[in-house]
């Protein structure tokens, strides 16, 4: 490391809060190089996010931070907001996780780059929007010319990521502060989004701390890791070092967190349970007096599968392939042409009162615990809630008994069931969620992203449960992921979809193993390739 760009010794970071002071941050040490990249690895809670945001002075109202982080010469921490607003945007810039939450939906991503270009560097309107259509260029997006005067909404989810860099980028900061910046992207767009970062630092010498909770973008993209567990730093140096001679205890639990092991395949013998025969769903974009006619997407293309008991197929591709429009077909949940059978049941016309006799045997699991639950509810009322539908002749006291069941057995105490979702963490949510579906003693559970939000050890528990439940129950599952390391400890046979059609399909080890077609080679390359060249 040559000259340090950000310095940061002794931070703590506390909130005040109605139950008291929460100290999240305790005492961190931190330096980023020039020209480097800095990972900072911790699970949820850790503070990594805080200590960041500390540095930028961007807490929360009820946040305050003291010790010493240094800018060149410059201390960051209580400076007035005025002179920290020259630094911002101008020498260090911050991307979030989500940037749909960062760009304002009713301006140009154009008008949104150009900004901080006129206020940091004086530019006129026109010389912005000259910068900002160089800068869509620099971050690779394609028709630069015609994106400049696009609507976030109108752009994927890795573009808009793009765009949050080329803001970051537009004033030649030194360093780049990126939180999360690739949680929610196929692992296609994340691999894109490295390489691009990576060039960017070898063309301009940026320095980047990035906070992240994924060891293999460590792995692959970091120079040196800080390691945080409960506000503190347990662990630091080389990232080949950290990953090759972990000391602390806690490193070598991240570490071994990634989900392993592989599924056995049901007897051949097994049944049937949902069988699905070129399955086709239609969507109609637009429209109207003044717009013409709509523009139909076909979102699911004749797609044939067959899940027996015991079974685990997993549906891997891009978001938009169709997979989860397909696993809400399957379930009859959207509007499907095709053929579509539950055990002997042919279910493909069946009304909402035909389909709710089939409905506790085939339940779902959404990506989103916190999104999924009614934050109106308890725990104990929203895992019972579908016995109220089912077993109506139940009584209170029998649902409380088997909610104290269910969630007994996804690993959760079941005197925690009469607190609200938000008092849960987001591991305990998803085991509230698959509670729910599994206290109906389902044959078929569709599993729709259900690890994504997690961390990676957080992850591990959740594929260790759902393991222990399918083999307790003979459970058949249709798992939905990008996360091929999950999909590949989760299935015993997997899909590859793109644009709504299967491109290929097999046993799981014939698929990683030997991939024979070009989008599914991409794939894994991109989940698990090797260190992104800086």
């Amino acid at each position: 490391m040559t000259d340090t760009v950000l310095d940061i010794r002794g931070l703590h970071v506390r909130f005040q809060t109605p139950s008291g002071d929460v100290h999240a941050v305790k005492g961190v040490d931190i330096a980023v190089g020039r020209g480097e990249t800095v990972a900072i690895v911790g699970e949820s809670g850790s503070g990594k996010s805080q200590t960041m945001m500390a540095v930028m002075g961007l807490l929360a109202a009820n946040g305050r931070a003291t010790g010493s982080a240094r800018y060149g010469d410059r201390e960051l921490i209580g400076l007035p907001l005025r002179e920290i607003n020259r630094v911002r945007g101008s020498e260090l810039t911050m991307i979030f996780q989500e940037p749909m939450t960062s760009l304002d939906p009713l301006y140009t991503v154009g008008r949104q780059i150009a900004e901080p270009l006129m206020h940091h560097a004086g530019l006129s309107a026109r010389q912005a929007r000259e910068r900002a259509v160089e800068l869509l260029r620099l971050v690779q997006i394609p028709e630069p010319e015609r994106r400049v005067d696009s609507y976030p909404y109108e752009l994927s989810g890795g573009q808009r990521q793009r765009v949050m860099i080329a803001m970051a980028l537009s004033c030649n900061p030194k360093l780049l502060i990126a939180d999360e910046p690739t949680t929610a992207l196929d692992v296609t767009i994340q691999a894109q989004i490295l390489e691009l970062l990576a060039d960017l630092k070898a063309r301009t010498g940026l320095s980047i701390a990035f906070i992240t909770h994924d060891l293999g973008i460590v792995r692959r993209f970091a120079d040196r890791v800080y390691v945080m567990r409960t506000g503190e730093v347990v662990e630091e140096g080389r990232v080949a070092e950290i990953f090759a001679t972990p000391k602390h205890p806690y490193t070598r639990m991240l570490l071994e967190a990634e989900p392993t092991g592989r599924k056995e395949p049901p007897p051949i013998d097994a049944p049937v349970l949902l069988e699905g025969r070129d399955v086709n769903v239609t969507f109609k974009l637009g429209g109207g007096f003044l717009a013409g006619a709509p523009i139909e997407i076909k979102a699911v293309n004749g797609v044939s599968l067959a899940l027996h008991a015991g079974q685990t197929i997993g549906i891997v591709g891009e978001s938009g392939s169709g997979k989860s429009t397909l696993g809400r077909a399957l379930l009859r949940l959207n509007h499907g042409v095709g053929q579509i059978r539950f055990e002997n049941h042919d279910i493909s016309t069946a009304d909402r009162a035909g389909m709710r006799k089939h409905r506790r045997q085939l339940q779902l699991v959404f990506q989103d615990p916190f999104g999924s639950l009614s934050p109106r509810m308890t725990a104990g009322q929203i895992v019972t809630e579908g016995l109220l539908v089912h077993e109506p002749q139940l009584s209170a006291a029998d649902r409380d008994r088997r909610a104290v069941e269910a969630l007994r057995e996804v690993g959760l105490d079941p005197a925690s069931r009469n607190r609200y979702p938000h008092e849960f963490s987001g591991g305990q949510r998803q085991r509230i969620a698959i509670a729910r579906a599994m206290i109906l003693k389902p044959k078929v559970v569709v599993l729709d992203e259900p690890t994504s939000a997690l961390d990676r050890s957080v992850q591990k528990q959740i594929v260790d449960l759902l393991r222990h439940l399918q083999e307790k129950h003979g459970l058949a599952y249709l798992f939905i992921s990008h996360d091929l390391a999950v999909v590949r400890a989760l299935s015993d046979h997997i899909m590859v979809m793109k644009n709504g059609k299967v491109v290929e399909e097999g046993p799981t080890d014939a698929i990683f193993d030997a991939p024979r077609e070009a989008y599914t080679r991409q794939l894994m390359a991109a989940a698990l390739g090797g260190k992104v060249a800086a």
